[in-house]
Formats: structure tokens, C-alpha cells, sequence
């Protein structure tokens, strides 16, 4: 066999991932321009994304977050049971803007893991309003095309990666069957909350409505899938498209805690009490969610 030296990195049949690293013979960095967010700071575990203020609220309280200011951005940090957490709010509702909150999450903080936390509208037979929802798999409802003839959808399906559904049927096998954890909201009211495991629905529409063609289409795509809402859709797509420069996958999964039917019911009292749910339910299973490697 001949033998070759080789100035640099020697790699067979494995996966390598080199930054701001040289190598060899009068090897040397040349970094060019910061990034937009100044230095990165220490890689989190865990990465939260909520939309609207109540649930941000319901986080930093079930979490003990602090505030801090990254630029004209605002985060919220703490190590919760050993697992650090960075989480932020989106601008506004929609998937566009939870997009954007996952880049500034990724561009300050690079969590192993994000998780969309919040409310939503459930409509399957099996949940009920306080209850929690745990997804792994999202199916997009608002592509379609528009024809003289009608404007027939186009369900597209995208799920996380399997490590997320092993951590979440570990939590849920240590819960029991079924399901159920009692929940004490900062009033001092205790409920038993049941916890559920199935795809969402995502798209651009508030529903309101239980005829709505939006959630006949989704009973007929997956008769499975538990509820809806307005952002899981950006946050799955997102990861997928981030996993093409990175060369690795990166995790996500939605914590929903159910405020309404999505009927004509709809209304807000519920939602504070929903979104303190899945802030104590993402407590609960902050643990399972670490990454070992």
C-alpha cells in the first residue's frame, strides 16, 4: 500500500463538521463580516417560539425567564432543570413572521431544538378545550389551484425528525395511559389536563367556523390530525430548508394548548388558560427534549 501525507483533514465514510477552524501548512481564519446579531453567544438546547403576548407570558412565567436585548431583538433565557432555554416572540401572527423568529432565534442562539408553544383550535372528536396537543408532523392546507372549475388543495406533509417522536413517546409513556397531568395555574386552580400526541393542521386562516372547507379538507387528507393553527407550517418548513446549508437536520416540534373548536365558539377567555397548559406541559417535557450526543 502506498502511503500519502495529506496537509488538512482526512475524512472516510463519515459526517464532519469544521467552523472558523484551519488545518495544515501555514493554515489561517479569515472571517469576514460579523454576523448581523454581533457574536453568537453559547449554543441553547432548547429554542422557544411564541405569538402572541399571552403566551409569552405563560412561558416566561412557567420557565422563570429573564429578558435580554440582542440588538434591537428581545429574548428571554434561563436554565430550566438543567437544560438551557432561549425563547422568542414573533412580530405577528402567520407563518412568514414565525419564520423570521426562528432565523433570529438561530442567528443568536443555534438551539439543538425549536419548539412552537401557544394555543390552537382543536376539532377533532378527541380533544377538548384545555386540553394539550404534542406534534411532530404538520400538514400545510393553504396550497391550492384555482381553476374555472373550481380551486381543488394541495395538503403538503412535513415531519419533524424521528428523534423528536422518540422523545415525545418517552414523556408520554412515562405518563401513563391515559395520558393526564395535573396542572396548578398561578391562581391556585388545579386541573387535570389531558396531553395528546397527533398531527396539526397549518395555514393562513383563522377558523371560526366548524364547516369551514379548510378543516372538511384536512378530516379527508388525515382523519388523524387534532387541530389547527397559523404558524407550524413556516417553523416545520424552515428547519427543512435550514437542513440544506447546515448538511444535518434540525428538530422542531409544536406544543398547542387547545382554546377553542375552531367553530363559531371561538372566543378569548380560554386562551389564558390553554396557553399556561402547554407553558407547564413544555416544562414537563423540557427533559426528554436534551440532546445527549
Amino acid at each position: 500500500m502506498t502511503k500519502q501525507r495529506v496537509d488538512g483533514i482526512l475524512n472516510y465514510r463519515g459526517t464532519m463538521t469544521v467552523r472558523d477552524s484551519a488545518v495544515g501548512s501555514n493554515a489561517k481564519v479569515v472571517r469576514t463580516a460579523p454576523s448581523t446579531y454581533g457574536e453568537a453567544a453559547e449554543r441553547t438546547q432548547v429554542g422557544v417560539i411564541t405569538i402572541l403576548p399571552l403566551e409569552a407570558q405563560a412561558v416566561r412565567l412557567a420557565l422563570g425567564l429573564r429578558s435580554e436585548r440582542v440588538g434591537d431583538l428581545t429574548f428571554y433565557r434561563a436554565v430550566v432543570d438543567g437544560v438551557s432555554v432561549a425563547a422568542t416572540m414573533a412580530l405577528e401572527p402567520g407563518q412568514r413572521s414565525a419564520m423570521a423568529a426562528y432565523n433570529n432565534l438561530v442567528g443568536v442562539f443555534d438551539p439543538e431544538i425549536t419548539v412552537l408553544v401557544g394555543i390552537g383550535g382543536g376539532f377533532h372528536k378527541s380533544v377538548a378545550i384545555g386540553d394539550v396537543l404534542l406534534s411532530t408532523e404538520m400538514v400545510y392546507y393553504d396550497l391550492r389551484k384555482v381553476t374555472p372549475s373550481g380551486t381543488p388543495r394541495r395538503g403538503q406533509t412535513r415531519p419533524a425528525p424521528a428523534a423528536v417522536g422518540h422523545a415525545i413517546n418517552a414523556f408520554l409513556s412515562d405518563l401513563g395511559s391515559p395520558s393526564r397531568l395535573t396542572i396548578e395555574d398561578p391562581e391556585g386552580t388545579s386541573r387535570s389536563v389531558a396531553v395528546h400526541a397527533g398531527p396539526i393542521g397549518s395555514g393562513e386562516a383563522v377558523i371560526a367556523d366548524e364547516d369551514a372547507a379548510e378543516l372538511a379538507f384536512l378530516a379527508s387528507f388525515n382523519d388523524k390530525i387534532l387541530a389547527v393553527d397559523m404558524e407550524a407550517g413556516g417553523l416545520g418548513q424552515a428547519c427543512h430548508e435550514r437542513s440544506a446549508s447546515s448538511g444535518q437536520q434540525h428538530r422542531w416540534m409544536v406544543v398547542r394548548g387547545i382554546s377553542d373548536r375552531a367553530d363559531r365558539n371561538k372566543s378569548d377567555p380560554p386562551q389564558r388558560v390553554a396557553a399556561w397548559h402547554a407553558a407547564q406541559v413544555l416544562r414537563r417535557i423540557l427533559p426528554y427534549l436534551e440532546n445527549e450526543r
